[in-house]
Order: C-alpha cells, then structure tokens, then sequence
C-alpha cells in the first residue's frame, strides 16, 4: 500500500501565546524580510471592562487554503497550491499586480517594493525540504504552534485535530483554511 501524500497544516493553541513575538523574528531571520513586513504577525485585544481587563494575544499567517482565492486570482500562476497543501508565491512569475493581496480574506500577503513582488508565509518550503520545521514553530518558547502532517493520523497535529475542539477564522469565505485554532 503506498503512503499517502503529505497535507501540511498547524494547530495553534493562542491561549500559549505569551506575546514575546519570537515566531516574528524568527521568520524574518529565515526569510530575509525587512522590518516593514512580516509573514507572521501578533492580532492584540484587550478584553474585559476596566479594571477587570485582559490581554488577549493570537497569532497570525497565510491560512494555507484549500480553496485559495489567491491562487484563483493571479494572471500568471505565480500564486500556486503545492501538492502538499502549501500555498506559495514563485517571485520570478509575480509582475506584482497584488490581485491576491486583494484576494486573499486573511491580509496575509504584501508587497515588497524592493522586488516588486508579493511575499506570504510559505510554512519554510526550504526548511521542510530538509527536514526541519518551520522557523515560528521551531523557536516558539511556549510551542503556541503546532504543525505537520494531516494524513499522518500519529501525528502530533492529528491528535490535538481528533482529541480538542478548534475552530477556523473565517470559514465563510469558503477558503478551506488549514490553520486550526485550539478553543
């Protein structure tokens, strides 16, 4: 029987989430992205009503689509779903049109001026090739993200997906998001 095709996606559990941004710096370190921007990114609410209040910190990327509207979008095919569920940008096809910045429901892409190209979190495709995990996941402290392989039912991921409840932003754009948020 032949193994099945890996489907790469990530549980966060945002309640882990001590706000320190380690994730951040570390994908700018391995991406080379300027400060400006960021793949990954801190959404911050402060909840409750004074003086009863609390911070509430949940990280952010590229939702990995299924159903990409990115990808649906873009006139030269620069935006494309890999096999292996990753949605990625190839920079030497992108004339930076930004249709799938507009596209996409989650602002999970910009533009770099200096290229001229659109940059989105690709989970680290250079790292995974060599066995490593994506560099926000690797260097987290409190391990708020937890990521791998959906088809691989001993997974870490399959285990919190089958034993805790979890929800997906925005399942209304009918995207098929594969960034799952423990509840």
């Amino acid at each position: 029987m032949a193994a099945r095709p890996k489907r790469y996606a990530m549980v966060v559990d945002s309640k882990k989430c001590i706000n320190c941004k380690a994730c951040v710096v570390a994908c700018r370190a391995e991406n080379s992205v300027p400060l400006a921007y960021s793949r990954p990114w801190m959404n911050e609410e402060t909840r409750g009503v004074w003086p009863k209040l609390m911070a509430a910190f949940a990280p952010e990327q590229c939702h990995q689509c299924d159903h990409p509207a990115c990808v649906r979008v873009c006139p030269t095919g620069a935006s494309h779903h890999r096999p292996d569920g990753i949605v990625v940008v190839n920079e030497a096809e992108c004339v930076g049109c930004r249709y799938c910045m507009i596209a996409c429901p989650y602002d999970a892409r910009f533009f770099r001026e200096d290229k001229g190209v659109v940059e989105k979190c690709d989970f680290c495709v250079h790292r995974l090739e060599r066995g490593q995990l994506p560099a926000c996941v690797e260097t987290c402290p409190s391990k708020v993200r937890v990521f791998g392989d959906l088809n691989d039912p001993k997974s870490k991921l399959a285990e919190l997906l089958s034993d805790r409840q979890y929800r997906v932003k925005k399942p209304e754009a009918g995207t098929g998001p594969q960034i799952y948020y423990l509840i």
